[in-house]
């Protein structure tokens, strides 16, 4: 009599990766000065102004306070296994790996949808100040060894920062959505939401300064 044998061992599944968050630092030091800036002037506005002064302070803060944090703070995109979410100014866009075509740089970065509609990243601006800097890099490097030649104790640091930071990050998000496109989870179709926590204060805020000021 033989004895059956125990069933293999199930396989541990691939760790989930886990979220990329690609934001701009330099727009978010430039929102936060901003809006420190803002309240500042507000809040000395409202606490000395006299007459009708404070309310029209408070409806102006009303209406920029929410347009400085949603082209400066706000502007995000994620990536992980599944789908890109985009979170621009105003509208909040998640795309399965399966429903992008192609992400480009150009004069922005735009992730370009398999029906051709465009989605601009706000949270990866372009420089082309930086661009050009890569270029003088990768130039300067060609002529030091005009055969292409790499020392086996090159920098690996060196070799990336011949490319601008926006072009290497598009360029990574474009080799995942090539790389994810095509597994089950990544598939569906784009969805869209439009950003009414921003929208809404800064509609109030401008109805309330035309009123304000049409009446003083």
């Amino acid at each position: 009599m033989t004895t059956p044998e125990p069933p293999p061992a199930a396989q541990p599944s691939e760790p989930a990766r886990k979220e990329q968050v690609f934001r701009s630092r330099m727009g978010i030091a430039g929102g936060v000065f901003l809006l420190a800036l803002t309240l500042f002037f507000g809040a000395d506005s409202i606490i000395r102004g006299e007459g009708s002064t404070p309310w029209v302070s408070l409806a102006t803060l009303l209406f920029l306070v929410p347009l400085i944090v949603a082209f400066t703070i706000r502007p995000a995109v994620y990536a992980d296994d599944r789908r890109l979410r985009i979170r621009n100014p105003f509208r909040s866009i998640t795309l399965p790996w399966a429903s992008i075509a192609d992400i480009r740089a150009s004069y922005s970065s735009e992730v370009f949808g398999q029906d051709g509609t465009k989605y601009q990243l706000w949270a990866i601006p372009v420089s082309l100040r930086q661009r050009k800097r890569a270029a003088r890099r990768a130039a300067t490097a060609s002529q030091d060894d005009p055969l292409g030649r790499t020392s086996a104790t090159a920098d690996v640091t060196d070799t990336e920062s011949r490319i601008a930071p926006a072009d290497q990050t598009v360029a990574d998000l474009r080799e995942l959505a090539e790389r994810l496109g095509r597994r089950p989870e990544a598939q569906g179709e784009p969805l869209i939401r439009w950003a009414y926590e921003i929208i809404a204060p800064a509609v109030v805020g401008l109805v309330l300064l035309v009123i304000l000021l049409a009446l003083r």
